[in-house]
């Protein structure tokens, strides 16, 4: 186990050797490569989907180690419904496995789960185990683990946008007052830190449908490490390559 005092995050975040205050308060990572990684071992596509779930602990772990504010995880994407149904099937029952197995992870590294994306459609045991783990560690003070399932982000700007219509409808709100608060308080990320860092494993560069309204100004890495090889080592190259760079966010590039 991690500890994840102050003083622990401090020593753990100086091995990194770059500068502690330009590290990413907030990480969003893309985990993408499970079947092309089990493809390569002559393996069925689930086991590379199971390789990958132990992955999540590992970074996890290090992430609540460095002291992150929220670790963001692209588990399941409203469009993966449409992959073989028996996949499909093999990854709900996995997700409710890993939320149960990991309950005692998260507790005790002081982790908050929160999930992010539609409910409806998740089959029941995932619901139950997701809600089990968002109850029992609502009291915790540590990092947020946000996990993105069942989730699109045009579908969360979608019922965002409904919200914000339907309070204007009641007279809640005027329309002229809503404005860019007003739409970040109602996604599914409200009250949390934008993702300063997008990873993205195995190497495709494209969104996906992730994030779009919180990675407007997110740094990206790109890997081609498929998921089940991404390990602390490359998380933690990852961070490094974002502290050693130059955050602008539409200013002049200070050449000095």
């Amino acid at each position: 186990m991690a500890e994840t005092t102050p003083q622990a995050i401090a020593a753990a975040r100086r091995e990194l050797g770059v500068d502690e205050a330009h590290l990413p308060r907030s990480v969003a990572i893309i985990m993408d490569g499970n079947g092309r990684w089990a493809r390569r071992r002559g393996l069925p596509r689930p086991a590379g989907h199971e390789a990958g779930a132990k992955v999540v602990r590992r970074i996890v772990t290090e992430a609540a180690r460095l002291g992150l504010e929220a670790l963001t995880l692209y588990s399941f994407s409203i469009e993966n419904w449409s992959r073989p149904r028996e996949e499909v099937n093999a990854l709900m029952g996995l997700y409710a496995e890993y939320l149960v197995r990991e309950r005692i992870t998260v507790m005790d590294h002081n982790v908050r789960l929160r999930h992010l994306g539609r409910r409806d459609g998740l089959p029941e045991p995932v619901l139950r185990e997701l809600d089990e783990s968002v109850r029992v560690s609502a009291n915790n003070t540590g990092m947020y683990l946000c996990l993105a399932l069942n989730y699109g982000g045009r579908a969360e700007l979608t019922d965002a946008v409904r919200g914000v219509a339907a309070r204007a409808a009641a007279g809640d709100i005027a329309p002229e007052d809503v404005d860019e608060a007003t739409i970040a308080a109602s996604l599914d990320t409200a009250g949390l830190p934008d993702p300063d860092l997008l990873i993205r494993t195995s190497g495709e560069r494209r969104l996906s449908n992730f994030l779009l309204w919180q990675i407007s100004y997110a740094e990206f890495y790109v890997t081609d490490v498929y998921w089940p090889d991404f390990d602390e080592a490359e998380f933690q190259k990852a961070l490094i390559s974002y502290a050693r760079r130059n955050r602008r966010f539409g200013n002049v590039a200070d050449e000095a």
